[in-house]
């Protein structure tokens, strides 16, 4: 009995030993919402695919995401793959902590811009090279959420007033959905963007502007917002000014978190864009496969987008509501490997909104 408990130990450690790994540097905090549930969805495709996940918070500090991937890197048990966003731009800094290191690293949700791409391609004894980037629609997503709210305001003869809560500038999710946004004002001649202000995705600092804004534009009846923090701060002030979220000023929003989504059923959010948080969790189904030896690229691209941010409508919010209290959305991410798939297999997540 006992030889047999040994062996099966040692079989287990060896399968321990051998299971994939993966470190991700999470840019957000553990308790903030969409960045919590997006590290919940990675690990519930990591359990699913038989991986090991490791999540490192770098509480919107460069220097700590810098730090934790330096970490990661040198460490005796480096992580097979390296996941990270680049936020704030800092993707050139890790890729060059990773070059050489024999840790492939592969970026979600904020790609390399133009210039830091050409850096990295034209440079590969300084960098280290991507293996792939997933990101989303953001742009279009932008776009969507102004002709959203246009669609709700009533008919009017004059000028309409706009004000926009983008994040930060140097975000690329940030500047593309501002980019939409933007874009879809030249199909409402009518509509005046007032200002467009920086809220750094924080609820606090956006209450503080609206504040400004409240007083400054009297007439505004759209604010735009790039994340549910920010649309929720400028609630607040707008509020406490006597104006009331979608009826008086219409607000749109991102992010599917549980309280986005009530409010998007109550009508204090006139339209909510989600879906993005299960990026992660695509991008690990590809890593378990490129660990099999399968190529990623299958349609021949090392840039991936999923069409995953949408606008959400008052039923699908109460269908999210019930799917967000199970981690994986009650999905079998097993089945999305193209392993054991003919060499055609394209992912579907590529192809078609996540569910």
């Amino acid at each position: 009995m006992f030889k047999a408990l040994g062996l099966w130990l040692g079989l287990s450690l060896s399968f321990a030993a051998q299971a994939t790994s993966v470190v991700f540097l999470n840019p957000g905090y553990r308790q903030e919402d969409f960045w919590s549930r997006y590290s919940s969805f990675m690990q519930a495709a990591a359990d699913d695919l038989g991986m090991q996940l490791r999540v490192e918070y770098g509480r919107s500090q460069p220097a700590l995401i810098l730090d934790q991937a330096r970490q990661a890197l040198k460490a005796p048990d480096k992580p097979d793959y390296l996941v990270m966003v680049n936020e704030q731009y800092v993707a050139p800094q890790i890729l060059r902590l990773a070059q050489g290191s024999g840790v492939k690293v592969f970026i979600v949700n904020n790609a390399l811009t133009p210039a830091q791409m050409h850096s990295v391609d034209t440079q590969p004894q300084t960098y280290a090279p991507v293996l792939g980037t997933l990101t989303v629609n953001d742009e279009q997503a932008g776009f969507e959420m102004l002709h959203g709210l246009l669609e709700q305001l009533p008919a009017e003869d004059g000028p309409v007033d706009l004000v926009a809560f983008a994040a930060v500038k140097n975000t690329p999710a940030s500047q593309l959905r501002e980019e939409g946004m933007r874009r879809a004002l030249a199909d409402f001649p009518q509509v005046r963007l007032r200002q467009v202000v920086y809220g750094g995705w924080s609820r606090q600092r956006a209450y503080e502007q609206a504040q400004v804004l409240v007083q400054r534009y009297p007439k505004l009846r759209l604010v735009w917002c790039a994340n549910e923090e920010m649309a929720f701060g400028a609630m607040r002030a707008f509020e406490e000014a006597g104006r009331a979220p979608g009826r008086d000023v219409l607000f749109s929003a991102v992010n599917a978190s549980p309280e986005a989504l009530q409010a998007r059923i109550d009508g204090r959010l006139s339209v909510l864009a989600g879906g993005h948080f299960t990026v992660g969790g695509w991008a690990m189904v590809m890593l378990h496969d490129d660990a099999q030896g399968l190529p990623v690229d299958r349609d021949g691209l090392r840039e991936h987008k999923v069409s995953a941010l949408h606008l959400i409508d008052r039923a699908e919010a109460q269908q999210w509501l019930q799917s967000l209290r199970r981690k994986d959305l009650g999905l079998d991410l097993r089945h999305l490997s193209a392993q054991g798939r003919p060499a055609d297999y394209r992912y579907p997540f590529l192809q078609v909104r996540s569910q």
